[in-house]
């Protein structure tokens, strides 16, 4: 059971990253209509800047969840390298349980702006302001499920992946 959520986890981090790269592109795209309709077209659309930033606000937080599954978001390993083997295990798992509960309060206070914030409207871009915050609601319930996936991972002795420093 628990590979077969580790495969689930490690899909879903792949999927993550694809739709996180091709929001990349898409906000590349964007600015880059946006540069060419003002200097070229002298012309400039209202509504690109604002969809770049939601489109920059959609694939930053799905990348920082696929940090969470891949091990490349930031911490402070100090502490951890110093302690005895039987220390690190407690503290590893102490950590992804804290970035577990951290995500799941994001789920919950993004859930809580996106249903306040139904009804209010981008005036760029004539959509739900909502649309802003249901990539917290999304990113906190990946980072939940990631972190799990971890503290199974330690519990079990499965080799983590190696940090990006």
């Amino acid at each position: 059971m628990a590979e077969r959520y580790s495969a689930f986890c490690a899909a879903l981090c792949r999927l993550t990253m694809a739709l996180a790269g091709l929001g990349l592109v898409i906000m590349t795209a964007l600015i880059s209509w946006q540069v060419f309709a003002r200097y070229i077209l002298r012309n400039s659309p209202s509504w690109t800047e604002q969809a770049a930033l939601l489109t920059l606000v959609w694939f930053i937080l799905l990348a920082g969840a696929a940090g969470v599954h891949q091990n490349f978001h930031l911490r402070l390993s100090l502490m951890e390298e110093s302690l005895p083997a039987q220390w690190k295990k407690r503290l590893r798992i102490f950590n992804h349980v804290l970035v577990g509960l951290f995500g799941l309060a994001m789920a919950v206070s993004g859930a809580g702006l996106a249903l306040a914030t139904w009804h209010h409207e981008l005036p760029a871009l004539g959509i739900s302001r909502a649309v802003t915050y249901i990539p917290v609601v999304l990113s906190g319930g990946l980072i939940a499920l990631f972190a799990l996936d971890r503290v199974i991972g330690v519990v079990r002795g499965r080799k983590e992946p190696g940090t990006w420093n």
